[in-house]
């Protein structure tokens, strides 16, 4: 992922003669708040395509795991009250990397994106007192703990809700095989 950032950079450079620090920059400077209406501010004042400006902004408002460092997305995420969820969190991705060596572990504010080919799963320690897994489960019936996820986050169709660790048991370890295999 990170070197995926890296060529956009030059590429984004070579095309405009300006680096990504230029590009952040000059974002930062127009006072536009919203993640989407920076991004067409720079598409449409600046010609860029959505990639870039997608790219820049997210750069801007430092929320991706390509603009920080991913321990350091994961340890704000644990923070706090919500520290207490990080052995949970810790379990679950050694089970998940046990499923092949191709999981990939994509942290972003507040949550850890698992991904494969595509993302299958999110981690997400939600509040002190509840800790979600979303699943990209789309068609399975919910089932006991396995809820549609609604709005509650449009990358994932499913999410499962725990609010003590034991309650991440065999049932959602075979969800997120499930989830996982239908990634690839």
């Amino acid at each position: 992922m990170a070197d995926e950032f890296a060529k956009m950079g030059e590429s984004l450079r070579a095309k405009t003669g300006k680096g990504l620090d230029e590009w952040v920059a000059a974002a930062r400077a127009t006072g536009i708040a919203g993640h989407m209406a920076l991004v067409n501010h720079l598409k449409t004042e600046h010609g860029l395509g959505h990639g870039y400006a997608n790219m820049i902004v997210h750069a801007a408002n430092e929320s991706s795991s390509l603009s920080q460092n991913d321990d350091a997305l994961v340890a704000a995420a644990f923070d706090g009250a919500k520290a207490h969820w990080r052995p949970l969190y810790n379990r679950l991705v050694t089970l998940v990397q046990g499923f092949g060596d191709d999981v990939e572990l994509a942290p972003k504010k507040g949550y850890v994106s698992l991904r494969r080919k595509k993302q299958f799963a999110l981690l997400q320690p939600s509040t002190k007192d509840r800790f979600d897994i979303g699943l990209a489960l789309k068609g399975e019936e919910p089932v006991g703990k396995l809820e549609a996820a609604g709005s509650w986050n449009a990358m994932v169709s499913h999410r499962v809700r725990i609010s003590d660790d034991v309650e991440a048991g065999d049932d959602v370890a075979g969800w997120l095989r499930a989830a996982y295999d239908r990634a690839g």
